[in-house]
């Protein structure tokens, strides 16, 4: 659908949201070499990075089951997530192989276990699989992927609508059972009694991969099962087989994700928006909770952190969608355009300017010099994302677009729409989804702290 002027001024605070937060992770990873000594003192309270990835997940939640049922095809939804991911992804990968054979940058050990680390970027799920995170922000896309997985079996069920149920069941499963969890548990069995971590990889690799295969078919039976199965393997993996950073992580992301849909659904007319908005702060609470309980034995700062991160992230979605109607500054929309270049290139500039050492030095100097210094290197990271935008992500997207175009059906053959909240998730939801996909480009995930 072509985008108009009004559809982009009402979608512009969706690409203001993750622009801000860009910058929050920026900010995160970029003060730790410059301007130390506000860092120490503001993380004292507040952890930007961590706010930025939650900022991040939330505006995910919200558009990319709108992309979804605009499509009403898991083909297309698929096809359009590849197109709109992986060649940016595969740009960033090859840049830290460069970066780490000129000895500008490291690539996470992958060099010592090259099958291992190719088949845990194959799905773009290193932080779920027993491979490194590289770049080293890489891990938010392995929750992103789980989500798609997840939506795209609720899609072919025809229970994608239950979206307050799910954010509860998440929310609740991070304060009861965040304490509880292991942390890359099929990991180290593999290692004891399997042959390795790339048998457990090329597994759970094979199994989504057929998963998906079968969910595309856009047939009924084939298409529940196959979903179902990828979905149920990537949820497997985010329960036991975490890699980075809390046993809870991966349930309080998938809580926030699926808050953000509540959110889409009420706005929609989908959800009472009274009842959404006790979802949400039901969620909100079960998470920032989880945190304090599961997280005491961090120490009291990191406590503090963990609330006002989740707290003001809710806060500022909030003040999003207060605003959304009134008039966004092209310069905030257009930073998150771009925000997905900007969330996998900055980590591999700031490493060549950590073997650079005229430049690291300059962490000594004066306050004010390394201002100018961080304002610098901000803009070479704003000047390279919007380069690889327009060369490489921009016209994929546009290339998945026709693509996905082509394999749109309304439901899988044989299905309807459902009822109730189900059949206003592929009418009134369309309608508008088409809108946000357009302009807001479906937004590719957060970006965190470093692994």
């Amino acid at each position: 659908m072509p985008k108009t002027p009004a559809t982009a001024s009402r979608l512009a605070w969706l690409d203001a949201l993750r622009g801000f937060a860009a910058l929050c992770v920026v900010y995160d990873h970029g003060s730790t070499l410059l301007l130390r000594h506000a860092h120490n003192y503001l993380y004292h309270w507040f952890n930007f990075g961590q706010y930025g990835v939650f900022v991040f997940f939330l505006v995910s939640g919200y558009i990319v089951p709108a992309s979804l049922e605009r499509k009403g095809s898991v083909r297309a939804f698929w096809t359009s997530r590849a197109f709109r991911l992986y060649p940016m992804f595969a740009v960033a990968l090859v840049l830290a192989v460069v970066a780490y054979w000129t000895g500008h940058g490291p690539i996470g050990g992958a060099e010592h276990h090259p099958g291992a680390s190719v088949t845990s970027w194959l799905l773009m799920m290193p932080n779920l699989l027993a491979g490194p995170n590289v770049p080293n922000v890489v891990w938010t896309l392995s929750y992103e992927m789980i989500f798609y997985l997840l939506l795209a079996a609720l899609f072919s069920w025809r229970v994608h609508a239950r979206s307050g149920s799910y954010a509860l069941a998440f929310g609740t499963g991070a304060l009861a059972l965040g304490g509880l969890l292991p942390m890359a548990a099929l990991s180290r069995w593999s290692l004891h009694y399997a042959h390795g971590p790339f048998d457990l990889n090329v597994i759970a690799d094979l199994l989504i991969l057929a998963g998906i295969v079968l969910a595309v078919t856009d047939k009924r039976w084939p298409a529940r099962v196959g979903a179902g199965v990828a979905a149920l393997t990537g949820l497997v993996l985010v329960t036991v087989n975490q890699g980075y950073p809390y046993p809870w992580s991966g349930y309080q992301i998938l809580a926030l994700m699926f808050t953000g849909t509540v959110v889409y659904r009420a706005e929609r007319g989908q959800i009472n928006r009274v009842a959404a908005a006790g979802i949400a702060a039901a969620v909100i609470a079960l998470i920032t909770v989880a945190g304090l309980w599961h997280g005491a034995s961090r120490g009291s700062q990191w406590q503090v952190q963990w609330t006002t991160s989740v707290l003001l992230a809710a806060a500022t979605f909030g003040f999003g969608m207060a605003v959304r109607n009134r008039k966004i500054p092209r310069a905030a929309a257009w930073l998150g355009v771009i925000s997905y270049s900007v969330y996998l290139l900055h980590p591999l500039i700031f490493d060549v300017f950590r073997t650079v050492r005229p430049l690291h030095r300059l962490n000594q100097q004066p306050m004010p010099i390394q201002g100018a210094a961080f304002a610098g290197l901000a803009v070479v990271i704003i000047a390279a994302s919007a380069l690889t935008y327009y060369l490489i992500e921009k016209p994929m997207q546009r290339l998945g677009h026709r693509i996905a175009g082509r394999s749109r059906t309304s439901y899988p053959a044989g299905e309807t729409a459902g009822s109730g909240e189900a059949a206003a998730g592929a009418g009134t939801a369309g309608t508008e989804a088409a809108r946000s996909t357009s302009s807001s480009s479906a937004v590719a995930g957060g970006s965190g702290g470093s692994p």
